[in-house]
């Protein structure tokens, strides 16, 4: 009995009735007009035709395949950067390489060597290594960290995000405020959180003070922190920022465990808009990032043909949301 072979293009010509160059373009992305091209994908599909990437990428030196570079999904905000990072992609007809380093500098160099080999198309990363070597010849484009200007860097307006929780501290009836922050060593566009709330209390007239740890440093030394600024049962600060919405949560919990209700005597603002369960409401009032908008420019640019035209810095707008830890 012969073996059924599998079938070529050539079979979805003859099963789609149209030439075997249009198959060929509909298969490698190119311009045809619909009915053409709905033809020949019924046909891929009643002859359970497989394309040979391989075989295109050796021919066209491309793989459609972009790598990410990230701690994990574990975090939520990462988490949801990934998911609009893939659909970005997937909407270009590009699929995602996503690779996890939990923030080991060693990894991170490791998968830079990984994916140069791998042929990728281009890398986005968010990284943490102070001595990460960009590859030369592969697009490449980080989140939230400035290498160079001739790497681009798509990231949230920091600054504009710490300003802006100050103020709403501050409209909201706070009169003495302070910023919490555990985070990289590295300058990168996150530190700007504090920039900008510290310059928007200066402005203000806003008496604050800042706690500000590097990664790795024990939680142990913010509930310390909260707990010298009590004062007879009343703690200090009527109103808190913090660097990030999961920090936030942690001290909320402190909070309540000193018997102070949020946002009842502490008012409570976060950073990065994370929401319960990904969807539904934020789990505390936060400076929301626009994680969708942040992905739809990493992969537009890591795809773009002219990267050598592209700002050094795309810095996009933020928005605050309401999220239960505030009095409003």
């Amino acid at each position: 009995m012969n073996e059924k072979t599998a079938p070529t293009m050539a079979d979805v010509a003859r099963e789609a009735g149209v030439a075997l160059g249009t198959v060929s373009k509909v298969v490698n992305g190119q311009a045809v007009g619909k009915e053409y091209k709905d033809k020949v994908e019924e046909a891929i599909a009643r002859l359970g035709y497989q394309y040979n990437s391989s075989g295109r990428a050796l021919r066209t030196d491309k793989t459609n395949t972009v790598a990410l570079i990230i701690p994990n999904t574990v975090n939520p905000y990462f988490g949801t950067l990934v998911h609009h990072i893939n659909m970005a992609l997937e909407k270009r007809d590009y699929k995602m390489l996503l690779c996890f380093t939990e923030y080991d500098q060693n990894r991170e160099m490791e998968y830079i060597q990984m994916v140069r080999q791998n042929r990728v198309d281009g890398i986005i990363a968010l990284t943490y290594n102070p001595d990460l070597t960009i590859p030369e010849g592969i697009p490449f484009v980080t989140i939230d960290r400035f290498f160079s200007v001739s790497v681009p860097c798509v990231a949230a307006d920091n600054f504009g995000g710490g300003w802006m929780a100050a103020y709403k501290l501050r409209d909201l009836g706070c009169k003495k405020v302070a910023f919490l922050r555990i985070g990289s060593a590295l300058t990168n566009e996150p530190s700007k959180r504090k920039e900008g709330f510290v310059a928007a209390c200066v402005e203000m007239g806003l008496p604050f003070e800042v706690m500000a740890l590097e990664d790795g440093t024990p939680f142990s030394e913010f509930e310390r922190f909260l707990a010298e600024h009590m004062y007879d049962g009343k703690f200090a600060f009527d109103g808190l920022f913090a660097g990030t919405d999961m920090l936030a949560w942690q001290i909320i919990q402190v909070l309540k465990k000193m018997g102070q209700r949020v946002p009842q005597d502490v008012q409570v603002i976060g950073f990065d808009g994370i929401r319960m369960f990904g969807d539904l409401e934020y789990i505390v009032s936060t400076i929301v990032q626009p994680v969708q908008e942040i992905a739809e420019a990493c992969v537009s640019t890591v795809l773009s043909k002219h990267l050598s035209t592209v700002p050094s810095l795309i810095c996009l707008p933020v928005s605050y949301a309401y999220g239960g830890t505030t009095r409003e």
